[in-house]
C-alpha cells in the first residue's frame, strides 16, 4: 500500500491548503469556539475540506481521522490498517495571533506508526516531508516554486537547545530545563508554536522537545514520521526521571503510538 502513495501528491495538497489559508490569514476572519473551548476559524474548515476532498479523490478506500471531523469510534477505528491523520491547522491560536507559527499537518499511519508525513508552515514558506525508507527532507517555497530538497538531519552546531511550546509551557517543563542547566550552563530555549518544534528536532537545530501539556494524535503524527526518517523519535516521558538519561538514551524508550482508544497523546519527549 505505502509504495503506491505519492508523497509529492500529499505535498501538493498541503501547498494548496496553505495558499487558501494564507488568503484568510491576511484579512479579518471570524473565530468560533468548539465544545472544548479551543478556537476554530474558517481557515481550519477550508484547509480541512481541501485536504479531505483531495485524499478521498486520490483513494477513497483509506479512512481519514481529522481534528475537524467528528471522531470515529474506536470500535470502528481499531480495525484500520492504513489511514490518514490530519490537522488542517496545527496552532490555531498562533494563526489568530498572526505570528506565523502554525502548520498544516498530513500523516499516513500504518497500524500505530506514522509512515508518511508532510508539515507545511505557509507563513514561513517552509515545508518538511518524509516517507518510510525514502528519507526526510525540507524545502522552501520561493516564488511559488519549491527549492531543492535538503535531506535531514542537517549538520548544525553542537549546542544544547531545548524547544518549548509557545502557549503550553508547564512547570514540569521548567523543572526539566533547570535540571539540564546544571550540566549545560549555556543551554538555550527556543519557544515555538505548532509542530515546528518537532521538525526542528528532526533537522537537528534543537536537541530535544519535552511536552507535558495535552496534545492529540493529529498534532504529532506528521512530524513524527519526519522524525523517524531522520533517525529520531517521540517517546513516552516520565518527568520524575533525570532528563540526562533521556538525552544519553540510557533508558528503554517506548515510542508513542497512534489509533489508541483515547486519541490524547501521553506526555512525551522528542529526541
Amino acid at each position: 500500500m505505502l509504495k503506491n502513495i505519492s508523497l509529492d501528491f500529499v505535498v501538493g495538497l498541503a501547498l494548496e491548503a496553505g495558499k487558501k489559508v494564507m488568503e484568510i490569514y491576511q484579512r479579518d476572519f471570524q473565530i468560533s469556539y468548539k465544545k472544548d473551548s479551543s478556537p476554530l476559524t474558517e481557515a481550519d474548515l477550508m484547509a480541512n475540506k481541501i485536504i479531505c476532498d483531495g485524499l478521498n479523490a486520490y483513494d477513497k478506500t483509506l479512512p481519514i481521522l481529522s481534528e475537524e471531523i467528528e471522531n470515529v469510534s474506536y470500535a470502528k477505528r481499531k480495525d484500520w490498517d492504513y489511514y490518514w491523520c490530519i490537522d488542517p491547522i496545527d496552532g490555531t491560536k498562533e494563526f489568530i495571533e498572526k505570528n506565523g507559527q502554525f502548520t498544516i499537518n498530513i500523516a499516513l499511519i500504518y497500524k500505530s506508526t506514522p509512515v508518511l508525513g508532510v508539515v507545511f508552515a505557509p507563513a514561513f514558506n517552509l515545508l518538511y516531508a518524509a516517507k518510510k525508507e525514502e528519507g526526510a527532507y525540507k524545502q522552501e517555497l520561493i516564488n511559488n516554486q519549491l527549492s531543492k530538497k535538503v535531506f535531514l538531519p542537517l549538520h548544525v552546531k553542537d549546542s544544547m537547545v531545548v524547544a518549548v511550546s509557545k502557549t503550553h509551557r508547564s512547570p514540569l517543563t521548567d523543572k526539566f530545563i533547570d535540571r539540564l542547566k546544571n550540566f549545560y550552563p549555556n543551554l538555550k530555549i527556543d519557544s515555538r508554536g505548532s509542530s515546528l518544534k518537532l521538525c526542528m528536532v528532526a533537522e537537528g537545530s534543537v536537541k530535544t522537545y519535552p511536552r507535558v501539556a495535552p496534545t492529540m494524535e493529529w498534532d504529532t503524527a506528521a512530524a513524527h514520521a519526519i522524525l523517524l526518517e531522520s533517525g529520531k523519535g517521540i517517546y513516552y516521558f516520565d518527568s520524575t526521571i533525570d532528563p540526562l538519561l533521556y538525552l544519553k538514551k540510557d533508558l528503554n524508550l517506548t515510542p508513542i503510538a497512534y489509533n489508541k482508544p483515547d486519541l490524547h497523546n501521553p506526555s512525551f519527549i522528542a529526541i
